[in-house]
């Protein structure tokens, strides 16, 4: 392939800091930052192609021409955009308090620059938000809209705060500003007001009080209402909303977990707090076209959640879909929680809407410039999009060098680490990961069919087949092995693509279709 990098409209490139043996960080202040160009499509016969790798490449496009015999041996990859499977919602990350609290401890320009990269044309386009809907343990502390009155059972004393009214909410408006595409934001609760609580507090462990249907459920349903109420005041909308941030994980009997600020259900629970609260209060209010996502927990989980809730027509037909998150994926394979959840209720959605890296105790927080989890990142991706999901939420948009704030001490990592002592901030690995789908596979995408010849083996590669709504055709092919691998991708009518991957690489194609 013809390398792009000198091309006239030249992009800015990453402006590289090593802080260990194969540990690249991307550096941005007030004054610079990497961008990339406008996508420029070649004519028919020819490819466009991005390319990241642990050597030191970060987006590098280059332009490649289709063959129309094969010349390599390799992994032979079939594109074949008439079998089509789900469709693409986005990606994304999370607009808490700690993401909004990092970001605006830079100087404007240096702030500018960092929303910049993650939603404007020059960066990677996000299009999806999370945004939890009051606290959650990456606040500076815990709180609910409500917690100045017990027993308000008429929310009379219902308020956003200073993290909503001063951080989030101005900074979501500049972020709308510049946002190449339109933003789809997703609300989660981590708590409701401790006087609601069977353990009377914000934080720990706690049920709601009561059963579906009583004083206390119909207030917690009434309090979500509240919540899109005071944020259409700020002209904001919500997509969707999560009955529960991690209603299952909350009753994991770990103690480094009984600070956090959670509430308990099981997917019975759930589903009659949905039936006969919070679906018709979402029903009859101004926002019934907010779509409700259940269960938003771990895989594990899914097909059980699945089944008790879609399995109950009442409730069924108040849901959207099934929010997901990362952290257990190990232990159960997506062909068992997935595949097989969408196989039984295909009309559901599955979305990841939680992921991170340094989470586990024995790992270090935030680990700068690490490849192993921008790899881990793009991996989850491509094997949870070839599963039938359709988008994927990171979590927090950006944390400080300890990978905080956050209350209860559980720090994690970040694709963006911000310094505010030098008013700089780094893009992670994690970060171009992330970029190789959410620049290049927009909202209305369909997955298709890549298929490929490749014997079981030690090391191989991965890839998944997408087809834009404006008719170009992607592939994303990762190489996590130490040795680069040839392959090709044939395409019907226009020819094979012929390259080779090198080792520890990622990689997005691009190519019009007759």
């Amino acid at each position: 392939p013809v390398s792009l990098s000198s091309s006239p409209a030249a992009r800015y490139p990453c402006k590289p800091k090593y802080v260990g043996k194969d540990a690249l960080l991307c550096v941005c202040n007030a004054t610079y930052c990497d961008t990339m160009d406008p996508l420029l499509l070649p004519p028919v016969g020819h490819y466009l192609k991005y390319q990241t790798t642990k050597a030191g490449l970060r987006l590098e496009p280059s332009l490649g021409r289709f063959q129309l015999e094969p010349t390599k041996s390799g992994t032979e990859y079939t594109y074949n955009a008439s079998v089509r499977f789900q469709h693409i919602k986005g990606f994304g990350g999370s607009h808490t308090d700690a993401a909004a609290l990092n970001i605006l401890r830079l100087s404007a320009g240096a702030q500018e620059h960092l929303l910049r990269s993650y939603f404007s044309k020059e960066g990677i386009e996000y299009n999806l938000l999370r945004w939890p809907m009051a606290c959650s343990d990456f606040s500076i502390r815990a709180y609910s809209y409500d917690d100045d009155c017990p027993d308000d059972y008429e929310l009379k004393c219902f308020s956003l705060v200073q993290e909503d009214t001063e951080f989030r909410i101005p900074l979501f408006h500049r972020i709308r500003d510049l946002a190449a595409r339109p933003l789809s934001l997703v609300t989660s609760p981590w708590t409701a007001p401790g006087w609601l609580k069977t353990n009377g507090e914000v934080k720990g462990k706690g049920r709601l009080k009561g059963k579906a249907g009583d004083k206390y459920h119909k207030t917690w349903a009434n309090y979500f209402i509240r919540f899109l109420d005071e944020y259409a005041k700020h002209n904001i909308t919500f997509w969707a909303l999560t009955a529960q941030n991690e209603p299952a994980t909350a009753k994991v009997p770990v103690a480094f977990y009984s600070g956090f600020p959670n509430m308990m259900f099981s997917a019975e629970e759930q589903r009659d707090f949905i039936v006969q609260d919070l679906g018709p209060a979402l029903t009859a209010s101004r926002h019934r076209d907010v779509l409700i996502i259940i269960h938003d927990d771990q895989r594990i989980t899914v097909p059980n959640w699945a089944k008790v809730v879609f399995g109950n027509s009442s409730a069924a037909k108040y849901v959207a879909g099934i929010g997901v998150h990362w952290y257990m994926d190990r232990v159960v394979p997506s062909s068992l929680s997935l595949e097989d959840t969408h196989r039984l209720y295909p009309n559901y959605f599955l979305l990841y809407t939680e992921a991170c890296n340094g989470f586990r105790l024995w790992e270090t927080n935030v680990d700068l410039g690490s490849w192993k989890r921008g790899i881990r990142y793009s991996l989850n991706i491509a094997t949870n999009l070839n599963s039938y999901v359709t988008g994927w939420i990171d979590w927090n948009l950006a944390l400080d060098l300890q990978g905080g704030p956050n209350f209860v001490y559980n720090f994690v990592d970040s694709p963006i680490i911000v310094n505010p002592k030098k008013d700089e901030f780094y893009k992670q690995p994690m970060f171009y990961h992330l970029a190789h789908f959410s620049k290049f596979i927009p909202e209305g995408s369909v997955r298709v069919a890549l298929t490929s010849n490749n014997p079981p083996g030690n090391c191989q590669l991965v890839a998944a087949g997408f087809l834009r709504p404006d008719g170009t055709s992607v592939a994303v092919v990762i190489n996590r092995c130490g040795t680069a691998l040839d392959f090709s991708i044939s395409n019907k009518h226009i020819g094979y693509l012929e390259d080779s991957a090198p080792a520890d690489s990622i990689q997005t194609y691009l190519w019009r279709r007759p």
